[in-house]
């Protein structure tokens, strides 16, 4: 049965229905501070940009194209031009990490944290220059993703390569910027194809505590391992969103401000109906 709370999840406009994925009014509240101001010179845009984001997030949701948009979010070249401007200004990754704060503090947490996770997950890229790289291990050609995430599975930081680089160069390059963003962060949980002494060198070097979680001692099957899961679930949280399944982007900042808006999506939905 229908409560007021199952409705408060639902946006509230009157004339139709609308997607799941459409923001709701406390959502919107949350998000609408954030976004650019209109220009003071110029036409003054006309564009509803809570409208913008809806298709957004139906289109990472739904894992539709551009040009297949639902029409009455508008002509899908305005939608794409608002989207490529968002990205310029690193939109997607400032609500996202606005977000992350604010659900850590909402379960009683510090605002940054002080412990992460780190691990990889190789996607086919067919939109990438050449099809990207090919991971032997995985045996898939396309990119892929370097993720740090919190002791509670948050996306942290994504970094993006093609598909050959090994893990270790990913987390390397992750150890070098993350400390800008999250300046707590200390200690690092991550599997055995981490355990490389530049990696381990470099996090050194840069006040890191790195943790090597091993498999069991006869471990034959899959195991829920202490740490390592929450990464694990994290990958499967992104899948959720189409759009993310596979890496239909050119430019690697498109592929990343795709991650940032669905996860981003997830954290303010649970800070505003938990």
């Amino acid at each position: 049965m229908w409560t007021n709370q199952h409705r408060a999840r639902q946006t509230t406009f009157e004339t139709r229905r609308r997607y799941p994925s459409d923001l709701s009014d406390a959502e919107w509240q949350h998000i609408a501070p954030l976004l650019p101001k209109p220009a003071t010179r110029g036409r003054i845009p006309k564009v509803d940009l809570r409208e913008i984001l809806n298709a957004l997030r139906y289109l990472a949701r739904a894992g539709c194209s551009w040009r297949m948009l639902p029409t009455h979010f508008g002509p899908w070249q305005t939608v794409y031009w608002w989207f490529r401007r968002f990205v310029r200004r690193l939109l997607f990754r400032t609500l996202h990490d606005v977000a992350l704060m604010l659900d850590r503090e909402r379960v009683g947490r510090e605002a940054s944290p002080s412990a992460g996770v780190i691990d990889s997950q190789s996607v086919k890229a067919p939109g990438a220059p050449h099809g990207g790289g090919y991971d032997a291990g995985k045996r898939i050609k396309g990119r892929k993703r370097h993720v740090a995430v919190d002791t509670d599975g948050r996306l942290l930081m994504v970094h993006l390569t093609t598909a050959d680089v090994q893990d270790a160069a990913g987390a390397e390059a992750i150890i070098t910027a993350i400390r800008r963003r999250w300046p707590w962060l200390k200690h690092l949980f991550a599997d055995g194809a981490y355990d490389r002494g530049h990696l381990m060198s470099a996090a050194a070097y840069r006040d890191f505590v790195p943790e090597i979680v091993r498999k069991l001692e006869g471990q034959q099957g899959f195991h829920v391992l202490p740490r390592r899961w929450v990464v694990e679930r994290s990958l499967g949280w992104m899948m959720r969103w189409r759009r993310l399944v596979r890496d239909y982007e050119e430019r690697c900042d498109v592929s990343e401000a795709m991650i940032y808006l669905a996860m981003g999506s997830l954290l303010i939905q649970r800070i505003c109906h938990p």
